[in-house]
């Protein structure tokens, strides 16, 4: 794209002037006088369509004196001067465009298209004074009574290649709705704004996308940390805030730095926008310039000699040849830049070598393109022209002979975006004439008519223009006017051999349907770095590793930050420093040790495959095998007078009730589930009331014998025989089995997954559901211990050579100390460890029971058997040693 320096002071001088004159023009007429032609090329037809190019660079002031009136503003006159063969070319393709439709039985037929091309001489007044020209169609003088009566003299301009000059020619049409204007190089994403430029139209993708584009160049290679250079103007001051806006939000980096080029030679400026490079840990520069910017800037950058940067090109220098030479390409080769699409244009070779002089003056810029080409002037010559050696041009000379910008079609690019431009225009012209009357999308469902056509009618067609052309690209406008996007991608490729290149690598575009695409061919990239391969490193921090979150240092851009180590419980499992937050696992998971991913957390149970359980377990069934042990033993001796001296019943139920004491206990080893939370605790709590009923039973028995023995107390033993020994126990192990039914039936004890002992672990527990009815279930089991424990207490000193009571009151002391102790034991342990201490509370006062109550017992059974006998029991036949 091309803007001219003084851009921001016309437009304030055109803006102002336009709003003071058009509300002059509505109510009077305007003149707008001069003493020069415009110089342009034309053809006459049934429409004709104007066209704006930069046929020359500059103009200055002639030595004569004299002035055009541009309404109430003095103007001197310009000249043209110094020819751009580019401009010319692309006019020509407008011709050649022009042409091959009126060739063409298929597109407008039996309707001739004229072209009327002036050349704007790269100045915002001639271009300007062009445009009204072209509405008007007088050069000379134009008069304007009314804005826009009658039909104006071309339906479209095909033009401007300055974005300046667009928003000036659109600033006229705005009071004057004469035409529709398809540009082929204004890029301004400002020309967007459908309210301020309603007729623009434009066949080149404007700079908002241009930006997008580098924007996603820069995600590609994860460069998140760039510098950018503009120029002072519309082109860079739009690229810039089109930056700050798209770049943060996308996720795609940040700016290290904004540095605006000067316009005018300044030393100074360059070199100190040329350290804040050198000082920038960016090893990516965006420039968003000029030509002549980048030859200043590069020049310093050289006498700095500033190497190991990227450079990023917008696509008004990523073709500037006077860059691509051996003395920049040790810094700029590399240089990634974005470019107009390429096309292909058949027969347009053929056609531009077809031109010839015309020696009439009748086609602007033949004469002078054949003077330029062949270094030759036609008569009259200058003067000293031929002395000097100069030739005359005959007009007979051969193009084919000569190397020139001209005739390369291979490379085409603005001049492709012209000729879509033309053809754009062409077919909305098509699309108008072939209205069928009564269907019309116009007002009473009219259509255009080619006598009486009126601009604002092709407009409506254009805005729904949609072809193909002849290289494969699709061709329509959005709501906004702009064509669907496309750009190469193109690399500043230097060649072993010395030799330059530049080299298509890729392209972005987007479509209707898939969007914004970005194709890359990294295997033909050229890196100018050491490895010649590998694209450089440009961030402010590295990429914050999995498990950290990203923590934005204070006072700098988002792209610069430290890397925190997630908390426990949170992960992130994203790269790439842009993750703010770490994420909380859910409820059954933890983080792991690096703070990745989540990990299901820990289960913890009291469990048969570890240690502990195991251990227990085997304590449990050793504990049943001593008991099926004694109770064998006691079957085996059942009449001997030892066993029948203690009540054999009693003890067969004693031994049967610690038995399923020892068994209850496997209930507490294993995962919780809800049958074993409601089994183990009625489990428990019935079996340990059974075994202490025998005991106390026993007790009594014992007590009711003493008693029976003295004179008078036979009838203690007439009350509590073998019936009522039953029934107390009976009875006794009723009241707990009541406790427990009332229990489970009105909070029942459930399973648990308790997480507040361990964040990183699950323990599975089972909840008593009702505190009291486990305190009423263990306190009801305490207090027959007790009570047995005192009437054992009581009888211990009884006269009999085997006094049982002692082994009770022993026992149930073991008993009775273990209880206590497991109380606090059991409220202070957590998870698995509280059901131990329950499991080992319940084998330790089994064991103590057993061993104490039926371990003497099977002693004198088992290895002393001379005292197994009825006088050994009564204490008589025996002497004490």
């Amino acid at each position: 794209m091309k803007i001219i320096g003084y851009t921001n002071l016309l437009i304030l001088t055109f803006s102002c002037f336009l709003s003071a004159a058009f509300s002059r023009l509505l109510s009077s007429s305007c003149q707008l006088q001069g003493q020069f032609s415009l110089n342009g090329m034309h053809k006459t037809g049934d429409v004709v369509l104007g066209g704006l190019f930069e046929i020359h660079f500059f103009a200055t002031y002639p030595e004569r004196c004299c002035h055009i009136y541009v309404f109430s503003t003095v103007i001197d006159d310009l000249l043209c001067v110094s020819f751009d063969v580019i401009g010319l070319k692309q006019a020509q393709t407008m011709v050649f465009a022009i042409d091959e439709i009126n060739r063409n039985p298929n597109l407008l037929p039996n309707v001739t298209l004229g072209y009327s091309v002036y050349d704007n001489c790269n100045q915002l007044g001639i271009g300007f004074r062009a445009a009204l020209s072209l509405t008007s169609g007088q050069e000379e003088q134009v008069i304007l009574h009314e804005p826009c009566e009658g039909t104006p003299p071309v339906l479209g301009i095909v033009g401007d290649d300055s974005s300046t000059r667009s928003i000036a020619i659109e600033g006229f049409r705005i009071h004057c709705l004469c035409f529709s204007q398809v540009s082929h190089y204004s890029t301004c994403a400002c020309l967007s704004d459908r309210q301020k430029f309603p007729s623009f139209f434009r066949t080149i993708p404007s700079d908002a996308f241009q930006v997008r584009a580098m924007i996603q160049m820069l995600k590609h290679f994860g460069w998140t940390w760039a510098g950018l250079l503009i120029s002072d103007n519309d082109y860079g001051l739009h690229a810039a805030r089109s930056f700050q806006s798209d770049l943060g939000p996308s996720g795609a980096g940040c700016l290290a730095y904004t540095e605006t080029l000067p316009w005018t030679d300044n030393p100074a400026e360059l070199r100190r926008i040329v350290n804040v490079i050198k000082k920038s840990k960016a090893r990516v520069v965006i420039v968003f310039a000029h030509e002549g910017h980048m030859i200043d800037l590069m020049e310093e950058v050289v006498r700095q000699n500033v190497t190991g940067l990227q450079w990023m090109a917008s696509e008004a220098w990523t073709a500037l040849a006077d860059l691509q030479t051996p003395h920049f390409m040790p810094y700029l080769g590399g240089t990634l830049g974005i470019a107009i699409r390429r096309g292909e244009i058949p027969g347009l070779r053929k056609f531009l070598l077809h031109l010839r002089p015309d020696l009439n003056h009748n086609s602007y810029g033949n004469n002078i393109f054949w003077e330029h080409t062949f270094k030759c002037r036609f008569a009259p010559p200058p003067s000293g022209w031929v002395e000097a050696g100069g030739a005359i041009c005959t007009g007979q000379e051969d193009l084919e002979t000569v190397q020139t910008e001209f005739l390369e079609t291979l490379d085409l690019r603005p001049e492709y975006n012209v000729y879509k431009a033309v053809y754009a225009l062409a077919y909305a012209l098509h699309e108008l004439l072939q209205c069928e009357p009564g269907r019309g999308p116009f007002s009473g469902n009219s259509c255009g008519d080619l006598q009486r056509l009126e601009p604002w009618q092709l407009m409506h067609y254009l805005e729904k223009v949609n072809f193909t052309t002849s290289f494969g690209d699709e061709v329509s406008f959005d709501e906004n006017g702009d064509v669907l996007p496309i750009y190469d991608i193109m690399n500043w490729q230097w060649l072993p051999d010395g030799g330059i290149k530049v080299q298509n690598v890729g392209e972005v575009k987007k479509s209707a349907l898939k969007g914004e695409e970005l194709t890359l061919h990294e295997d033909k990239i050229y890196w100018n770095f050491e490895t010649k391969k590998v694209p450089p490193h440009s961030v402010c921090s590295e990429s914050c590793p999995p498990g950290t979150r990203r923590a934005r240092k204070k006072g700098e851009p988002e792209c610069c930050f430290d890397c925190i180590l997630c908390s426990e419980g949170e992960v992130n499992n994203k790269t790439g420093g842009y993750s703010t937050e770490c994420i909380s696992c859910p409820e059954d998971f933890w983080s792991s040790p690096q703070r990745d991913l989540c990990v299901p957390k820990k289960i913890e149970f009291l469990s048969y495959h570890e240690p502990l359980g195991i251990c227990l377990a085997a304590t449990s069934l050793l504990g049943t095998f001593f008991c099926a042990v004694v109770l064998g033993i006691f079957f085996y001796y059942r009449q001997t007078p030892i066993v029948r001296a203690n009540n054999s019943e009693l003890s067969f139920q004693l031994l049967v009730s610690l038995k399923l004491c020892f068994l209850c206990s496997l209930l507490f080893i294993g995962r919780p589930r809800l049958w074993t939370c409601q089994l183990r605790h009625a489990a428990f709590g019935i079996s340990f009331v059974l075994c202490v009923s025998c005991i106390l039973v026993k007790t009594m028995v014992v007590l009711a014998v003493f008693k029976a023995s003295k004179p008078g107390g036979g009838a203690s033993l007439k009350w509590f025989g073998a019936v009522q020994q039953r029934g107390t126990v009976l009875v006794l192990t009723s009241v707990q089995a009541a406790i427990c039914t009332a229990w489970l039936v009105s909070a029942s004890p459930v399973p648990h997954k308790n997480t507040q002992y361990h964040n990183d672990k699950i323990v599975y527990e089972c909840v008593v559901g009702s505190t009291i009815g486990f305190a009423v279930l263990l306190g009801y089991i305490g207090l027959l211990a007790l009570l047995s424990f005192l009437l054992a207490f009581l009888a211990r000193n009884l006269p009999d050579n085997f006094n049982e009571a002692k082994l009770i009151t022993f026992s149930m002391l073991i008993f009775c100390a273990v209880w206590v102790a497991f109380v606090p034991a059991y409220i202070s342990s957590p998870g698995k460890y509280a059901d131990a201490v329950e499991v080992f509370a319940i084998l330790a006062s089994s064991f103590g029971l057993l061993m104490a109550l039926f371990g003497p017992k099977c002693y004198i059974i088992l290895l002393r058997p001379e005292r197994n006998t009825k006088k050994a029991i009564m204490g008589r036949g025996t002497t004490k040693s």
